[in-house]
């Protein structure tokens, strides 16, 4: 649906349909010389109209204008464009061979579960595979690293190794677990307090040699490391609270040991770390995670990659390789670990740091992020190195590691070299396409990058790197250790997959974005959108329109809609073109709609069928694409349903619903007739209310929408799981008006009873309180409890003051026919009642 070139000219002239660029044919030197020199087409080339040429030998045939191909711009000529990290633009994709597209993803680190920031970059990077595959069509082979061994995992698997002991370990009673809290949390003060002041004279020392890069770097970690100590003051007060229970309450030591965990497990691990040496604790932990991991993605109906690898199932392959590139004379042992040379390399001729330049051979790497590419446990080898940016390709194991024999001796793979070996051993010694997260670009893609390059003896080993942006959460980015995630299953509690894709879709891929209620309600807010039109445009093909006139009836309105409807199409694919812009592309969408509901709400519209049922079927397909639609449905979303009975189109079941709809459609209308004569006005309510209840409490439950128009009834068929997810939420945004109201009204209710009864306090006895002694005729305070006099500018305050209440007081007496206290009982009755009704919404 995409395949045709564009005229510049305004004539509507049919172009014809146009080969892909890479595909070079044989041409007749005789019949297509003009084309030879002019024609360059790809998927979506535009054009206009040159000066009439004849056709070569066959003098018979009359001339012909020839569509003059438009390449003055890469998009024009229908080039697709990717922003690739290792050139900092956008480039025209071409693929090494063919339409054959290699696509390498760096898989998680599974040793948690899986956040909203990990369902932004794969999400992302299925909406841009789907996008290759089903829009333009190229042949991906897509593969999925997961990293099932590495530092955070070792830890996090030991830690909860430890406190699974500790927590089965009875000779730990709750007082002397009370004692190794308090202990666990001085410890973390202490480290957290020692963190702040290296960082604090980090940043000193930057602002003092006026190096602004160090200096942003610096400031981003006394952020971030604040955010941690706010988390750790939260443990502090958690713990103390449990630690002040009676050592016989139910669950206290249970509960202690929850609220201690994250301070527990840091100290249990220095101390008893190195005595967890069962490959199969570790092992465990990666595949439950790794697992889930792979749910979720389900979850979010994201496409199974076509390979997925696991770093343990390779490690005789990074053997071999790390064995090649020390054959080179490229890296080096020491200690048990293998080091690339960063010197070595470069004098080779290759070029380190290309992702996140930072000066020659990246001489201005800093501490932070040496010691973002050693990893959790490392740090203390920088005198085993030649080089401090040396980075390790093989790592000796320490007690209380997994370990693998090696010619290097015991030890494990390095961070960076996995990626290297499983994408070499499945995609081949080239990739077309390298995708991660921002945060991987250094050290760990750059690092990839050098490895590679060595191994395999090529200066580019990648063509394509894509990065998305950050995900951010009140302002930081979303990360495990800020403790600010929420992960994909709490996210999907709230929020469907669909509306998650929908969200990113309308935020480019590869800039930061926020995660917010704003963000998630404009998604909500857009496949409303979507929901309506389509709604409408099943509605419209249900009638039978060969019983009516079939062309054009809206004159200028029918040439409107049909030319934004391909200012549309042509808007979405020069915006998928461009970087796989889905932002640009969803508005492009959202216009047609927006133009199309315009039409159909045209006073007396005789709208044409055909043409809207096309437009909703290619925003259809384009949503299929993006992976919002899924089913055969020609358009629309679908009606759902659960595979039992009737079949979830609702084939079979138009008459009856069309039957019970004229029925009912029937008894509103007289009863609105009768009401109108007021003479049977109870029992036309009574109808009417059964007719809405019927529209909102009994067909949504069968998967069937009403809405009822000026002009009649229109029915749809939907999931009934989405309907009362619907009416579960709408029935909440009321509650909640109304509880607001309420609670307002409660506040001016309350004000009001207090003033009443303030004002039934005689104007004498007002100041009749302890705080004074005497009083003169009138209640005014003369002499202080004290003995001293009352000042003279308080005693015309307090003169002032009774006066005002005076004609308070009497205000109430006369509104009150002097009972006051049936004002009160009153008010009181009120607020006893909005209490209630609150107390009965909460519920």
């Amino acid at each position: 649906f995409f395949f045709f070139a564009k005229p510049k000219s305004k004539d509507r002239t049919t172009l014809a349909a146009t080969a892909p660029p890479h595909k070079e044919r044989a041409r007749s030197s005789s019949s297509l010389s003009y084309l030879d020199s002019k024609l360059t087409m790809s998927l979506s080339g535009t054009g206009n109209f040159c000066q009439p040429t004849c056709s070569g030998s066959d003098s018979h045939r009359h001339p012909w204008q020839s569509p003059e191909i438009d390449t003055s711009t890469p998009l024009a000529s229908g080039q697709l464009l990717i922003r690739n990290t290792l050139t900092g633009q956008k480039e025209p994709f071409v693929p090494m061979k063919d339409r054959h597209v290699r696509w390498y993803t760096c898989g998680p680190t599974v040793y948690d579960s899986s956040h909203v920031g990990h369902a932004r970059t794969y999400l992302s990077f299925d909406i841009m595979r789907r996008v290759m595959t089903d829009y333009f069509h190229y042949n991906v082979l897509y593969q999925i690293n997961t990293t099932d061994i590495d530092d955070k995992i070792i830890l996090r698997a030991r830690q909860n190794e430890l406190l699974r002991l500790l927590e089965e370990d009875k000779s730990v009673d709750y007082g002397k677990l009370v004692v190794l809290a308090k202990e666990a949390l001085e410890e973390a003060q202490a480290k957290s307090d020692e963190k702040k002041t290296a960082i604090e004279a980090a940043l000193e020392e930057a602002k003092s040699k006026k190096d602004s890069r160090g200096r942003t770097e610096q400031e981003g970690l006394l952020e971030q490391h604040l955010v941690k100590r706010k988390n750790l003051d939260k443990d502090v007060a958690n713990v103390l609270k449990a630690s002040s229970a009676s050592s016989d309450q139910k669950d206290a030591r249970a509960n202690l040991l929850v609220a201690a965990k994250s301070v527990l497990a840091e100290k249990l691990d220095r101390e008893k770390g190195h005595l967890v040496t069962d490959h199969s604790v570790f092992n465990a932990h990666a595949r439950k995670y790794e697992r889930e991991f792979m749910e979720d993605l389900e979850a979010l109906g994201i496409r199974e990659p076509d390979v997925l690898t696991r770093v343990t199932e390779y490690v005789p392959q990074i053997i071999a390789f790390v064995e090649k590139i020390i054959a080179k004379g490229l890296a080096y042992k020491s200690n048990g670990s293998v080091y690339l040379s960063l010197d070595d390399f470069q004098a080779a001729g290759h070029n380190y740091r290309k992702l996140n330049p930072a000066g020659p051979g990246g001489e201005a790497t800093s501490a932070a992020e040496m010691a973002e590419g050693e990893g959790a446990l490392g740090g203390g080898e920088t005198s085993e190195k030649r080089n401090p940016n040396d980075f390790a390709l093989w790592k000796a194991s320490k007690a209380g590691e997994p370990a693998w024999e090696s010619p290097f001796g015991p030890g494990r793979p390095g961070w960076h070299i996995e990626c290297s070996v499983v994408a070499g051993d499945i995609l081949g010694e080239r990739i077309d396409i390298h995708s991660g997260g921002e945060d991987l670009k250094f050290p760990h893609h750059d690092n990839e990058l050098a490895q590679s390059e060595a191994c395999f003896g090529c200066n580019q080993w990648v063509n394509y790197f894509t990065h998305t942006g950050h995900l951010h959460i009140e302002g930081l980015k979303m990360s495990k250790s800020l403790k600010n995630f929420i992960t994909i299953r709490q996210a999907l509690e709230h929020n469907t997959a669909r509306q998650l894709r929908i969200m990113f879709l309308l935020q480019a891929w590869d800039q930061p974005m926020s995660y917010s209620d704003q963000t998630i309600d404009d998604a909500r807010s857009k496949e409303t959108t979507f929901k309506s039109f389509f709604r409408e445009v099943e509605a419209l093909v249900r009638v039978d329109y060969l019983n009516q006139e079939v062309g054009w009836r809206m004159g200028d309105a029918d040439h409107k809609l049909a030319d934004a409807y391909l200012a549309a199409r042509q808007s979405v694919h020069e915006s998928l073109l461009d970087n796989f812009n889905t932002k640009d592309a969803m508005s492009a969408l959202l216009k047609i709609i927006n133009e199309a509901n315009a039409y159909l709400r045209m006073p007396n519209v005789q709208a044409s069928t055909l043409t809207l049922r096309a437009i909703a079927t290619y925003v259809t397909e384009i949503l299929k694409v993006f992976g919002v639609v899924s089913g055969a449905d020609d358009f629309g979303f679908g009606s759902g349903g659960d595979g039992k009975g009737d079949s979830a189109d609702g084939s079979g079941s138009e008459s009856y619903i069309g039957a019970m709809v004229d029925f009912r459609e029937n008894v509103r209308n007289a009863a609105l007739a009768a009401a109108k004569g007021g003479d049977t006005k109870a029992a036309i309510q009574s109808i009417l209310k059964i007719c809405d209840g019927m529209r909102d409490e009994i067909l949504p439950t069968l998967g069937v929408r009403l809405e009822d128009r000026p002009t009649g009834t229109m029915w749809n068929l939907e999931d009934p799981e989405v309907m009362l997810k619907e009416m579960a939420e709408k029935a909440a945004k009321e509650n909640e008006i109304q509880v607001g109201k309420l609670e307002k009204q409660l506040v001016a209710r309350t004000k009001e009873l207090e003033k009443v009864k303030n004002s039934m306090v005689q104007p004498q006895d007002l100041f009749r309180t302890d705080e004074f002694k005497e009083w003169d005729e009138a209640g005014v305070p003369i002499t202080l409890a004290s003995g001293d006099p009352v000042s003279g500018g308080q005693v015309k305050k307090k003169k002032k003051a009774i006066e005002k209440h005076a004609k308070a007081h009497k205000d109430l007496m006369e509104k009150s026919g002097n009972n006051p206290q049936e004002i009160v009982d009153s008010t009181q009755k009120e607020v006893d009642t909005i209490k209630a009704k609150l107390e009965e919404l909460s519920l």
